[in-house]
């Protein structure tokens, strides 16, 4: 099947209750057994089931299961946010005196757990100028516990090579780590390039519609059960309404990307054209400093830009305010368009200083492209602009 069409079925091959149609919410918390040899054989996964939602649930697992087809991967587990899987998933592998290569420019959440937490609890983290291979090869070799890869950047839009650097994290025994929100299962599918854990913030493209939070770590099963035992203990349990939106978002997720490919393209090559533009980020680009790389390993460059206004951040203010087609909201991925500041979205728990060290420009705006006619923004766009 392809990869649509996995979004529609995956997960979703058996029968529901009362042979519904549609994934069924299940709320209970408990699930009860008549015998307890029964109880006790699902407790010991010698037999299939489910006993507490914190631990498991029907409605999440058919998430779980359809992200772990889309990626590739032999399983998934899921959490109530992104934030939650990626903080999730770095505490449950990583131990006092492990040491962790990255990049500058992780999405701020990231970046604070690399900055500050990591270290408070003994980690050492080396965090590379982002798309310089060189260094970053140079600094696996050394010696890690753990590579941890974003691509495309959020907010700037760099790629890293994902294939390579995951072939010199493989000669030291490293695990690979990367985020692939703004990409996508549709436009990579890094468990192919080598790396070993995928992680989603699903409220973003793969829920599509602003309504839930969420997140997921897809990978190998024996990383996925090492994360997932310190989840049911730490508790970031994804909620079943809020993975039941999620499935939804993703049968039209390869429809959407479709659509948020082309205009984000063809947006990203107008506003290059354009004098009061200073910069705009966008790997799609053939100006981009990584494009050959995206090329490569991307099957669409995804529906993410950045921009920067000639006139510094009280230009910046006065076009980001004279848009009408847009919400202006600490979010993005969904079927609106929706444009920000990293001081206000992406890099928000970073102070001032902290973004500069991490190479964040105060006045970009990233402007993440919805579902809406791309002539409709190019011309709202050039309203904003041009006034």
């Amino acid at each position: 099947m392809k990869t649509g069409t996995k979004g529609v079925w995956a997960g979703e091959e058996g029968t529901f209750f009362e042979n519904s149609t549609q994934v069924p919410v299940v709320h209970s918390v408990s699930f009860g057994y008549e015998t307890l040899k029964e109880w006790m054989d699902v407790t010991l996964e010698k037999k299939e089931g489910f006993i507490y939602s914190r631990n498991a649930n029907p409605t999440v697992k058919v998430f779980e299961d359809k992200m772990a087809v889309l990626e590739g991967t032999e399983t998934a587990v899921s959490f109530s946010t992104g934030m939650g899987a990626i903080s999730n998933t770095l505490f449950a592998l990583l131990r006092p005196g492990d040491r962790v290569v990255s990049q500058k420019d992780t999405y701020g959440g990231t970046s604070k757990l690399f900055l500050k937490y990591l270290p408070e609890f003994g980690v050492e983290v080396e965090l590379c100028d982002t798309g310089d291979h060189e260094i970053m090869e140079r600094e696996i070799e050394k010696g890690c516990r753990l590579v941890y890869l974003e691509t495309p950047t959020n907010p700037t839009l760099k790629i890293v090579d994902l294939k390579r650097l995951a072939k010199a994290a493989k000669k030291t025994g490293a695990i690979v780590v990367t985020d692939n929100t703004f990409s996508t299962p549709i436009n990579t599918n890094p468990s192919k390039l080598g790396v070993d854990l995928i992680i989603h913030s699903a409220t973003k493209f793969l829920s599509g519609h602003a309504d839930a939070l969420g997140g997921i770590v897809c990978g190998t099963r024996e990383n996925i059960r090492t994360i997932n035992s310190y989840r049911e203990i730490h508790g970031a349990a994804l909620h079943p309404m809020a993975a039941y939106f999620i499935i939804r978002g993703i049968k039209t997720l390869h429809l959407r990307i479709k659509q948020q490919n082309s205009s984000a393209l063809e947006i990203a090559g107008f506003l290059k054209a354009l004098p009061e533009i200073e910069e705009v980020h966008y790997p799609g680009l053939p100006e981009h400093k990584n494009h050959d790389i995206a090329k490569k390993q991307m099957k669409g460059f995804g529906g993410i830009l950045s921009f920067s206004v000639n006139g510094g951040t009280e230009r910046m203010t006065e076009v980001l305010e004279k848009l009408k087609i847009v919400k202006l909201a600490a979010n993005l991925g969904a079927v609106e368009t929706i444009a920000g500041i990293p001081a206000t979205t992406s890099h928000v728990e970073c102070s001032i200083e902290e973004r500069e060290q991490l190479g964040i420009p105060e006045g970009l705006i990233r402007y993440s492209v919805g579902i809406e006619e791309t002539e409709d923004l190019i011309e709202d766009l050039k309203q904003a602009i041009k006034k």
